[in-house]
């Protein structure tokens, strides 16, 4: 971040509300602030505050596109957004959606960027010049003549960016901007934001929840409150540090810093400061006296230098050939790739087909004490998942080339891999929603590419990356019961099944609202809930916690750790790799539509598995790697470094 000398406002907000059709009460409700040219303000909230619609205000498409009223007064470069058309406010306010797909309208990436220049009057020459330079910047140049439909879901986030950039407005509103972008695509996107930002001509309204990679950014925080209103206002790092305890209630996301810094707070570390960042984090360490509170490092611990960690391997060996559990003793790692590793009390129940023959896994939804039987070592497990010489093409680009992969029963399984590695595809064909692929795939002795849609639904819950893709009903309520409706189940079991859902997810006063008209926050915890409800004993999700506040996404981790006690095998496509590090038993590390390395979590983090497929330790493991005292080095779960404060 950068300081800068006052200046005349380039937005400026006065008490907006906005009241929704059907609404009694507006959200947001009664925001101010101001924004600056050059300046970057992160906004941040709770699912459900506001903050994507207080975001569409400040470029007209509320109140003019949307069925709602704008209250109080948004003005951008002196012009009211309410007496102004989205056309001419459109030179002014350039936005990135949640959902890309929103807003790609072309037949290939180059005609998108253009789109909007064109639509501005400019000559060709500039058109072309522009769309070039951003398509550039995002790295897409090369994919400029393919249909934005070929890209990854990153892909197509990073398109949506470069439209706003193409149209070099003074004000670019950016509505998680990184969501479905692997950890070097954040950085190269904020490094691109870090340019226009220090040319002073761009100012930045930020919605994010990857404030890792966001924080050195940010100028200014802005938080609502449950209710929408306005709760803080500061430099980020007066909101931050000194509102932590409240920020903490809302449940808002903070950085991964900040939260490793209250925890060594709690566990008695003598910090003068709460970190913001990893570089600060690592810092702190280096000022610790050497004879404080020593790490935990149970679960996913790294091992750097172990000779089984998550081999590199040149074709796609079974997942079990890279079984080693990390040791206790980090200067004697683990140097046999068969050793079973060893019972962890976090570890699944043996007996997947008992457990759900049971009802355990429905009653962990109940309960979070259901399943928690004593665990079994992965020899004892037989899999759940086999897939073998699996190639799966779309047109004529292969997306999977002959990969194999085995997942035990019970285990928690992340695929990993930059944008466009496999991994949601691979995904898609183990759940039987791709096109049915070349090579072999069986979810407990079933085939899904041949299996009707009521077998699947029996055997595995999945949750796509869009989680409007798989909403089909007209209501909340319809759209939890229809699957349960389809396995002929009595009519009281699906109301309460229902209404549990609802109540778990916070959807309750939602139940008779249409799907599409959810906030990304609650659309997401329905398509989970979706998933979740018929109790399948494989659950398959895709960026399962896009679009959540930190509060929810802990609550829906907390759901799927109890099924995965209960003995639910959970396949995870993440480009979170501290939520990773905190909850996967297993990692898959897809590049090039391969499977190039696969061992439990802690081997894998610590074999340079991840930066040869391009990507990066999360910021936690870099911080601790980072320090001098070789003791923090084993650290990867937030968990390493004491509880939670307060739990």
């Amino acid at each position: 971040m950068t300081l800068r000398p006052p200046a005349r406002p380039i937005v400026r907000v006065v008490d907006a509300g906005v009241l929704h059709e059907g609404s009694t009460s507006p959200t947001p409700d009664g925001v101010s602030f101001d924004v600056h040219p050059g300046e970057v303000v992160l906004v941040l909230g709770p699912s459900g505050s506001g903050k994507s619609t207080l975001a569409l205000t400040l470029n007209g498409l509320v109140p003019h596109s949307f069925p709602a009223e704008l209250e109080g007064t948004v003005e951008v470069a002196g012009v009211s957004t309410r007496d102004t058309d989205v056309a001419r406010l459109s030179e002014q306010v350039s936005m990135v959606f949640q959902d890309p797909d929103a807003q790609i309208v072309t037949g290939t990436v180059l005609d998108e960027v253009c789109f909007g220049p064109e639509n501005l009057l400019l000559p060709v020459n500039e058109v072309l010049e522009r769309a070039e330079t951003a398509l550039r910047q995002v790295g897409l140049w090369e994919r400029r003549v393919e249909n934005p439909d070929r890209l990854s879901g990153g892909g197509r986030q990073r398109l949506a960016l470069a439209c706003a950039l193409a149209l070099r407005s003074p004000v670019i509103v950016l509505d998680e901007p990184t969501a479905n972008l692997d950890p070097l695509g954040i950085d190269e996107v904020y490094a691109v934001l870090g340019e226009l930002v220090q040319r002073g001509d761009h100012a930045l309204v930020l919605i994010e929840h990857n404030l890792d990679a966001a924080i050195e950014l940010v100028d200014r925080v802005v938080v609502l409150d449950r209710t929408g209103r306005l709760a803080f206002d500061g430099p980020a790092a007066e909101v931050l540090r000194g509102n932590v305890d409240d920020l903490l209630a809302l449940g808002v996301w903070l950085p991964t810093a900040l939260l490793a810094g209250l925890r060594l707070r709690a566990a008695g570390e003598p910090l003068a400061e709460l970190p913001l960042t990893p570089a600060q984090l690592t810092a702190c360490l280096d000022a610790l006296p050497r004879a404080s509170v020593t790490p935990t490092t149970e679960g996913a611990a790294v091992t750097s230098g172990s000779a089984a960690a998550s081999r590199t391997h040149g074709a796609n060996d079974p997942a079990d050939s890279a079984s080693t559990s990390p040791t206790p003793d980090a200067t004697h790692p683990a140097d046999s790739a068969t050793t079973s590793p060893t019972p962890d009390a976090t570890h699944p129940a043996d007996g997947i087909a008992t457990a759900h023959a049971d009802g355990a896994a429905h009653a962990a939804l109940r309960d979070p004490r259901a399943g928690s039987g004593s665990p079994a070592s992965r020899a004892e497990r037989s899999p759940a998942i086999r897939v073998s010489g699996l190639t799966v093409a779309r047109g004529r680009t292969e997306i999977l080339h002959g990969v194999d992969l085995e997942v035990e029963s019970g285990e928690f399984v992340a695929f990993v891999g930059v944008n466009g590695a496999g991994k949601t595809t691979l995904l898609q064909a183990i759940a039987g929603v791709a096109t049915p692929p070349r090579g072999r795939v069986e979810v407990l002795s079933l085939d899904p590419s041949r299996a009707d849609a009521r077998q699947l639904a029996r055997t595995i819950g999945f949750v796509f990356q869009n989680p409007e893709h798989q909403f089909i009903t007209t209501t909340v309520a319809d759209e939890l019961a229809h699957g349960l409706k389809l396995q002929r189940l009595a009519a009281p079991e699906i109301d309460e099944r229902v209404d549990l859902m609802l109540d778990r997810f916070g959807l309750s006063e939602a139940r008779d609202e249409h799907p599409y008209l959810l906030s990304g926050g609650q659309k997401r915890r329905l398509s989970v809930g979706t998933a979740l409800i018929a109790g399948a004993p494989v659950l398959a999700l895709d960026e399962p916690t896009f679009g959540q506040d930190r509060a929810r996404a802990a609550e829906l981790l907390a759901v799927l750790d109890e099924l995965h006690r209960a003995g639910t095998t959970v396949l995870v496509v993440t480009h979170d790799l501290q939520l990773v590090a905190e909850h996967a038993d297993r990692v898959a590390v897809l590049a090039g539509g391969r499977v190039v390395a696969q061992g439990t979590t802690g081997e894998v983090f610590g074999s340079g598995a991840l930066e040869a497929a391009g990507l990066q330790a999360p910021p936690l493991v870099r911080a601790v790697q980072a320090a001098t005292d070789a003791r923090w080095h084993r650290v990867a779960r937030l968990a390493d470094l004491g509880a939670e404060p307060g739990s």
